[in-house]
């Protein structure tokens, strides 16, 4: 009885060690803020962690201002967004890890004591140690479908960080081009400064009436009013670009460069859509996310079968006999069957079928429209850049006519109110133009020649910055 206890004794240690060894520790993890870098220097941007191979080749240096493709890179390195989703993706990889365990054998022990004083009575128990066969039978379909959830995660990941460098792109041009529009303006409200004051000097001598001064009044109030929506716009594509980029309000931010650029041909058009399947991450976590249900409809057929669960049993009765055997449990399915979940995983993978065909339809169609759009806007651009030459070629003429007092004034406002709605309007096409190219060339997905994109002219060393956001 001795040697029984010691024997017991040292294999419940062993089990404790067993059962103990490898377990994980908590340690809490403090909720923090985190703080804002107070200069883009102090951001580490890493170019081989790059998702696209153009920006995965592009110097990164702040120090002479930020290129299109350099926000592109601070936007991937610093998004707030894009860090979630980041921790997304290591929640895909923690459950394709666990997916792949196997699942723990379970052991019990029973031990009753006599209770009288029966002669010859012992202590009995019932150790028993089983095993659940039925969670290997659907282990590789497990297996196979949280690993297609992790490409899933993975390409969605991707995508994300595609949509990123479109918005980084798209915000760097909003900036451009609305400082272009109140540059204009300024300049446009400058021009006219001096007619205000002779008007209103006029108006206080009596030789202008109210009546006949209210075009030129008009005049500058509409312009006063274009600068003050101009400038409020320049403050909310500021904003904007600050929150992708993950920067604080306060913290600087130097644009420089001109504006992402790109021209394909049909041939390009025709190649890309061609392509777009094998290309687009949004397109191929589509798939994954199939693949992944396919294995998940497999592994609800395969739980139909039923379930087993086999165990060793030791044991001794009270008279001290003892016995060895083993135990074999099995489910009988009669009336669930597993049918329910069957169903579901089923309908489940025929939503995604039809999805990913949804998609891809969508997607072409869409690449074939942005096209068409943006030859319509190039087109449009060039007629509108010569009548807005040639109205401001009229415009300086009028200038100088008014000046030399052979021109009247309402006539000269005229010919100015002409000019600045074309430059105006022509700047909004540029824009527009720059929106559909980043459109158009996020959802293509590539093109044939690399060379194709041109992201954006090339800084000067140190170029001094227009202004700060």
């Amino acid at each position: 009885m001795f040697f029984y206890l010691i024997i017991r004794s040292r294999l419940s240690c062993a089990l404790a060690v067993l059962l103990f060894t490898g377990c994980a520790s908590f340690t809490p993890l403090r909720l923090d803020a985190g703080r804002t870098p107070l200069h883009v220097a102090d951001i580490k941007v890493s170019a081989s962690a790059m998702p696209t191979a153009d920006l995965r080749h592009y110097p990164f240096d702040p120090t002479n201002g930020l290129d299109t493709t350099e926000v592109a890179m601070l936007a991937i390195a610093n998004n707030p967004q894009l860090r979630v989703e980041r921790d997304q993706a290591g929640v895909a990889h923690a459950e394709a890890y666990a997916a792949g365990l196997l699942p723990d054998p379970s052991v019990s022990y029973e031990h009753d004591k006599p209770v009288g004083n029966a002669p010859g009575a012992t202590d009995s128990f019932t150790a028993a140690l089983a095993f659940d066969l039925g969670n290997l039978v659907t282990r590789s379909a497990r297996v196979a479908a949280a690993r297609a959830g992790e490409r899933e995660v993975d390409l969605n990941l991707l995508w994300g960080e595609w949509q990123t460098i479109a918005q980084a792109r798209t915000l760097f041009d909003r900036v451009y081009y609305t400082r272009k529009l109140v540059a204009r303006l300024r300049q446009e409200q400058a021009a006219l400064a001096p007619m205000q004051v002779a008007i209103a000097r006029a108006l206080d001598s009596g030789e202008l009436t109210y009546a006949v001064a209210g075009t030129g009044l008009n005049a500058a109030a509409q312009v006063n009013g274009q600068l003050a929506a101009a400038e409020r716009q320049l403050h909310q594509d500021q904003h904007d670009l600050h929150g992708l980029l993950g920067l604080g309000a306060s913290t600087p931010v130097h644009l420089a460069g001109a504006p992402f650029s790109t021209d394909p041909d049909q041939r390009q058009v025709a190649y890309a859509l061609a392509h777009m399947a094998s290309q687009r991450p949004d397109l191929l976590a589509l798939k994954a996310g199939y693949d992944a249900q396919q294995e998940k409809v497999r592994a609800a057929v395969l739980a139909q079968f039923p379930a087993i669960t086999v165990g060793l049993v030791r044991a001794r009765d009270n008279s001290n006999i003892s016995s060895a055997g083993f135990t074999i449990g099995l489910s009988l399915p009669l009336f669930d069957g597993n049918r329910g979940h069957i169903a579901v995983a089923r309908a489940t993978r025929q939503q995604l079928r039809d999805a990913y065909a949804a998609r891809l339809l969508t997607s072409r169609n869409d690449v074939r429209r942005l096209y068409a759009d943006l030859q319509i806007d190039r087109a449009q651009q060039k007629t509108l850049t010569l009548h807005a030459a040639q109205l401001a070629r009229a415009r300086r003429a009028a200038q100088s006519n008014y000046a030399a007092g052979r021109l009247d004034w309402p006539t000269y406002l005229a010919m100015r109110e002409s000019s600045l709605a074309s430059d105006t309007a022509l700047l909004t096409l540029a824009e527009n133009t720059h929106a559909t190219a980043i459109a158009l060339d996020a959802l293509a997905g590539h093109w044939p020649d690399a060379s194709l994109a041109v992201s954006s002219a090339r800084k000067e060393p140190r170029a001094q910055p227009e202004n700060r956001p």
